[in-house]
């Protein structure tokens, strides 16, 4: 049986935005696309970050910034994780894993963007057993990153 290439199971011509895009319209492009995370690009919509919601959440609005000030360059992961379109199954299941990502953007030969797959979409295609090891490699916080969420939440605890 043939392994499953990416291009089978990705979400193809996902919306995509420039980094001037306001914040506002990103938001209501995930709404409107039932998504989570939308692509930035720049010229011939080549990869250049992305912006997910929780990106809006933790480098907007939780810092109090006015999200109608901002634009998706202000808050976009860059530079933006890829895999070609050709890949396999495994090999992108291994890129979110190696990342710790949810969403990577699939792009051409030529490097532009074609699809987006999610965790989500993945493990719809993986054995149940690949599918928890996935989601717990993703989700294993690093140990500076733990250290650093729990003195954050000690500091708003002694507030």
């Amino acid at each position: 049986m043939k392994a499953p290439k990416v291009s089978e199971f990705m979400t193809k011509q996902p919306a995509c935005v420039t980094p001037r895009t306001p914040v506002e319209q990103v938001a209501r492009l995930m709404k409107e696309y039932d998504c989570g995370a939308i692509p930035i690009v720049g010229d011939d919509t080549f990869p250049i970050g992305i912006v997910t919601d929780r990106d809006i959440v933790i480098r907007a609005i939780a810092l109090g910034k006015d999200p109608s000030s901002l634009t998706a360059g202000d808050i976009m992961t860059a530079p933006a994780s890829t895999i070609v379109e050709n890949a396999s199954l495994d090999d992108c299941r291994e890129a979110l894993e190696l990342a710790q990502i949810r969403r990577i953007i699939v792009v051409d030969r030529s490097g532009r963007t074609t699809g987006i797959v999610s965790q989500a979409d993945l493990a719809n295609h993986l054995k149940k057993k690949h599918a928890g090891e996935m989601l717990r490699a993703i989700s294993k916080p690093e140990p500076k990153l733990r250290a650093a969420t729990e003195a954050a939440a000690d500091a708003v605890a002694d507030r």
